[in-house]
């Protein structure tokens, strides 16, 4: 019996293996195959190869190649229907990885979980009270770095079943937190940290709206800029007196305590509180001052723990996620106890 056309395929397309596309992906974003070779760590010959095939089967298949080649050192020239199919093949290997990750995930054979730099002890601390667990029952346990910036959309996005981390948030219900569950550690505004003395800049606090009167040190992302936008609108930077662009918030502690500028950086109540108990080194000899919001709206870091909304409960107790989840809840629970007798954590 013959079989249906569903199931008759042409040889050249069963041939066609992922790696196949994977190359045929590389060489539409480098352009060559030399340097698709050089993103996929292999030979040039190699890549040159596999271009060749897809080009003679794709071109009998569909009646134009997917490349042209062109001049020397000159990027090939994709046809219509090589970035057809280039499409195509990004979306079947993303499919293939997210369904593969799903599987992996509902199984609890591999799980990844990401941290900001400022939370990593706390997701750390919880790793290592699973880790023999994990090792004895062969679950896959990768920690990833993750920007602040980005944590929300690559939770969202499945690259990562868990994050550590701080969002920008509005006091009250916020909408973009719709869609996760949240394990609420603290919340919280700003602190000013300066090297001004007490004659320049009187404390314990100092309202937002005197913040562009103040020299300051100011990174072009993250949490901060986030703040300064919803206080001073899109041109926050011609509102204030910007005296250093800083990279990160450790950059920004070491220009003031080395007197190179002289100014504040502002920084997150939790930063803020590590530099004025002397617990972050590169704070010392600096004030920390409290920032209060005079102007509105009324913007809070969130710090927590972040997963997609009803994945937990979907899932037993005993799942990797779950698991790693309680820890953390315990680290809470641990942090919460010092800070209430007054002593620094480990």
């Amino acid at each position: 019996m013959p079989l249906s056309d569903r199931w008759q395929y042409p040889t050249a397309l069963l041939d066609t293996t992922m790696d196949q596309l994977r190359t045929l992906l590389a060489v539409h974003e480098a352009g060559t195959a030399l340097g698709a070779a050089r993103l996929l760590g292999r030979e040039q010959s190699s890549v040159q190869k596999q271009l060749d095939t897809m080009n003679r089967n794709f071109g009998a298949l569909c009646g134009e190649p997917l490349v042209l080649k062109r001049g020397r050192s000159q990027n090939v020239l994709f046809t219509a229907t090589g970035e057809s199919l280039a499409g195509l093949a990004r979306g079947t290997l993303k499919d293939w990885r997210e369904e593969v990750r799903d599987c992996r995930r509902r199984l609890g054979s591999g799980l990844v979980v990401g941290s900001t730099r400022y939370t990593l002890g706390f997701l750390l601390n919880a790793v290592e009270l699973v880790t023999e667990e994990f090792k004895s029952r062969g679950v896959e346990l990768k920690v990833e770095h993750v920007r602040t910036r980005d944590l929300l959309e690559r939770l969202d996005a499945k690259e990562l079943d868990l994050v550590c981390g701080s969002v920008l948030t509005t006091a009250g219900r916020d909408g973009r937190l719709d869609g996760f569950e949240v394990m609420e550690w603290r919340r919280g505004g700003l602190s000013l940290v300066t090297n001004l003395d007490a004659g320049e800049l009187p404390g314990p606090a100092v309202p937002v709206g005197e913040l562009p009167a103040l020299p300051l040190a100011v990174s072009a992302d993250g949490l901060i800029p986030g703040f300064l936008r919803g206080w001073f609108g899109s041109r926050y930077r011609q509102e204030l007196h910007i005296a250093a662009e800083i990279d990160t918030v450790q950059y920004g502690l070491e220009l003031l305590s080395s007197g190179v500028v002289r100014g504040c950086v502002l920084v997150t109540q939790g930063i803020g509180d590590a530099v004025a108990d002397g617990r972050l080194r590169t704070g010392a000899g600096l004030r920390t001052l409290e920032l209060t919001d005079d102007i509105g709206p009324e913007l809070e870091v969130l710090v927590g723990v972040f997963v997609r909304d009803g994945e937990r409960a979907a899932l037993d107790a005993a799942h990797p996620l779950n698991v790693v989840w309680n820890a953390l809840a315990g680290e809470n629970a641990r942090w919460r106890r010092v800070m209430r007798k007054g002593k620094p954590g480990r």
